[in-house]
């Protein structure tokens, strides 16, 4: 079949939240990049659909935000959950130092095709859908390309770096031998949708019951909801058979009793296998990860975009002035992984504690929960809910645009 050949500053390797973002910026600041997405499209369901205050405040940087906001979305402006018959509000956002004071909910699919259109703007970007990275192409011990497979046939890379943002089953850093750390998680999370009704009003986000947690979360016209299970126990689910699963969301929230129906069958529910990861070293000659392909993160606290923003600002921070030059010495790509490390540690021990120490318990209970004493001073000490929506909102260390715009015209 035909090979292509095609030369540039930056190859990225995945569309997702990482790679678009580094893609725009780079762009943005004048360097030839191109990303090379295997989908057909951004249309996948059930990704992480949570842009936090920290993405948020990026966008309001780079003059993107009113625009982002006319994208149809919800809003949600503090925390709430039910543990047993207790209702408690776990985070207030409204006291964060941010232009938007609230997390929101919008499709990936609409965040990454809003990136895609406001880089295409650049003349250096270009997006390559249906391209599935197949190898590395190396100098010596240095990366200077990638092949990948398009429905033409092969497209070979040329460029001074190479980024893998192809998520937690990176191709690009099993390519390049990089080592991975697996830090374990004790669940799996179970995604369905069910319809959304006019009564239904303000839904607290999750629901804790003796051996259950369950989150819904606000889509608009539809619930996206999940049930979190023992790690491997779908097996064990499905023998029980789709209307004693049925039952159990309706006994955990029964106001869904007249739309459970709508699970016609388990194609209707899709298992997300969680783990939690990270490389020991993120870079080597040539190439770096960012992203999930750097650390896979739990879906505890919805962070995970916030995360992969963050990875792509510091990156593009420290590495698109010397792009514009040609390849990076490897010290740099060490610097970013330095600069980005301590606040991926930081999130993760703080998911894993909730996993381990929370989730784990909640999935072994036999008797109704109560709400800790922790948790019942959010609700006696209103202002206590900063803490926590720092933490979730923001994360340990937020990035700011310092990349350069190239002026165009």
């Amino acid at each position: 079949m035909p090979t292509e050949t095609v030369t540039t500053g930056c190859c990225i390797a995945g569309g997702g939240p990482a790679g678009m973002m580094l893609g725009y910026l780079l762009a943005r600041a004048g360097v030839e990049v191109m990303v090379l997405e295997k989908h057909a499209d951004f249309l996948r369901d059930f990704r992480g659909d949570t842009i936090h205050p920290s993405t948020l405040e990026i966008m309001h940087e780079l003059g993107l935000l009113d625009e982002f906001l006319k994208r149809p979305h919800q809003e949600l402006r503090e925390l709430a959950g039910q543990i047993g018959e207790d209702r408690v509000v776990l985070a207030d956002f409204s006291h964060l130092p941010t232009r938007c004071r609230f997390i929101a909910f919008m499709p990936q699919w609409d965040f990454l095709d809003f990136l895609a259109d406001e880089a295409k703007a650049y003349p250096s970007f270009s997006l390559r859908m249906q391209a599935e990275v197949t190898d590395l192409v190396q100098d010596g011990d240095t990366v200077v390309g990638v092949r990948a497979k398009v429905p033409e046939g092969t497209l070979d890379v040329q460029a001074d770096l190479v980024v893998g943002a192809d998520g937690r089953h990176s191709a690009v850093r099993d390519l390049a031998g990089l080592e991975v750390e697996d830090l374990g998680a004790p669940m799996d999370a179970l995604w369905m949708r069910l319809s959304k009704r006019p009564e239904d009003g303000t839904v607290v986000l999750g629901r804790i019951q003796a051996g259950h947690l369950f989150v819904m979360l606000d889509r608009g016209d539809y619930w996206q909801c999940a049930f979190i299970i023992p790690k491997g126990g779908f097996a064990e689910l499905r023998r029980r058979g789709l209307p004693a699963f049925r039952a159990e969301i309706v006994k955990l929230n029964p106001a869904l009793a007249n739309r459970v129906q709508e699970i016609k069958s388990w194609d209707d529910v899709k298992l997300l296998t969680v783990r939690v990861d990270r490389l020991k070293r993120w870079y080597k000659p040539g190439v770096l990860c960012i992203g999930d392909a750097a650390h896979a993160m739990s879906p505890v606290g919805g962070v995970g975009i916030n995360l992969a923003v963050q990875d792509a600002v510091a990156a593009a921070n420290i590495l698109a002035v010397p792009l514009q030059k040609g390849p990076v010495p490897v010290e740099l790509l060490a610097k970013v992984q330095r600069r980005r490390e301590w606040p991926t540690r930081m999130t993760q021990a703080v998911q894993i504690f909730v996993q381990n120490r929370v989730i784990s318990n909640v999935l072994a209970m036999q008797t109704q929960p109560r709400a800790p004493f922790a948790v019942k001073l959010l609700n006696q000490y209103p202002w206590l809910r900063r803490l926590p929506a720092r933490l979730i909102g923001m994360g340990f260390r937020p990035e700011h645009v310092q990349s350069p715009e190239l002026k165009q015209g």
